[in-house]
């Protein structure tokens, strides 16, 4: 039991960037998930995509539980756990609200707005929640990333629709809510596998009646069954296992900017895949993404990697 176990408080940094590393490939997956959707069938709506990709990474998250030495029985127990249900709100929520988003006020300004909040909310929610103050690194790294951010949609962005900045903003507080409530449940003890299938579990529950509205012929062809498996696989199960676990080496704030790696490699995939065009002012943004993600590994690894002593998982 987590109870029953005790941790060294500080470790070695030795393992720390391995931690940088997990939290780094993690965004670099989710940031394919864009160009597979747009190589898949073009009769699918981004709603329905994002839904079966949830619902995909469960189930196969729940297959291999056995495999990774984690085990099925225990999941009863964190389904009436309320972090896990918060990472399953968050994990769901953030389908609607930001696809809704880009229907009312355009990719740009969403994709905007939701990843360069996420980073926002996630440090203020672990300042508030788990006393982790913020760090002037941390500040200086986030704000150099939103600003290149910015500079990457200079001149595709339209703040004219409220409701659609509303929305936006809400994806990135979906999104934090779900770092921060993973980190919460690894400081009790939480399995990194575990934790992610209950809340995906839940989560798909809670987006069926949405998925259900939209057209899914599409996922019944080769190219719609080859997107659902990409996507369910490589962009949520490896994706939010390898996120959970270096996770476990440092604060929430810094996790979610590392995730920026993800609008990093959408653009550069974009570019070589989709023969997507960027301005100079674009490439100057991204460098800027990208050396505040450097900046920001670099304050990380210079850092002992404190590690909580697990708390009873009750």
């Amino acid at each position: 039991m987590a109870a029953g176990r005790r941790e060294l408080t500080v470790q070695s940094t030795g393992s720390v960037p391995k931690h940088i590393s997990l939290v780094l490939l993690a965004g670099v997956l989710y940031g394919t998930a864009g160009t597979a959707a747009a190589l898949g069938p073009s009769s699918a709506t981004p709603l329905a995509i994002g839904g079966l990709r949830l619902m995909a990474g469960a189930l196969i998250l729940f297959l291999i539980l056995p495999l990774i030495g984690a085990s099925w029985r225990r999941l009863p127990r964190l389904f009436r756990r309320p972090t896990i249900w918060v990472m399953a709100l968050g994990a769901a929520a953030y389908q609607p609200f930001f696809f809704t988003a880009v229907e009312r006020s355009g990719v740009a300004l969403s994709t905007l707005v939701a990843v360069g909040a996420g980073p926002i909310f996630a440090g203020i929610l672990g300042w508030a929640i788990l006393k982790q103050r913020p760090t002037s690194l941390w500040i200086g790294a986030t704000g150099l990333a939103i600003f290149g951010l910015l500079l990457r949609s200079w001149g595709e962005v339209d703040f004219g629709g409220s409701l659609g900045l509303a929305l936006a903003l809400g994806a990135g507080l979906s999104s934090a809510a779900y770092v921060v409530a993973a980190k919460v449940e690894l400081n009790r003890g939480g399995h990194f596998v575990e934790m992610p299938t209950a809340a995906y579990l839940i989560g798909s529950v809670m987006l069926l009646p949405f998925v259900l509205t939209q057209p899914l012929g599409w996922a019944g062809t080769l190219s719609g069954v080859t997107l659902i498996v990409y996507l369910g696989v490589v962009t949520m199960a490896i994706a939010n296992v390898s996120q959970v676990r270096g996770m476990k080496g440092m604060p929430p704030g810094p996790a979610a900017t590392l995730l920026l790696a993800d609008p990093l490699t959408a653009t550069i995939l974009g570019m070589l895949v989709l023969n997507e065009s960027i301005t100079w002012l674009g490439i100057i943004g991204m460098i800027f993404v990208l050396i505040a993600l450097l900046l920001q590994g670099k304050a990380l690894g210079n850092k002992p990697n404190e590690e909580p002593v697990p708390q009873p998982a009750m």
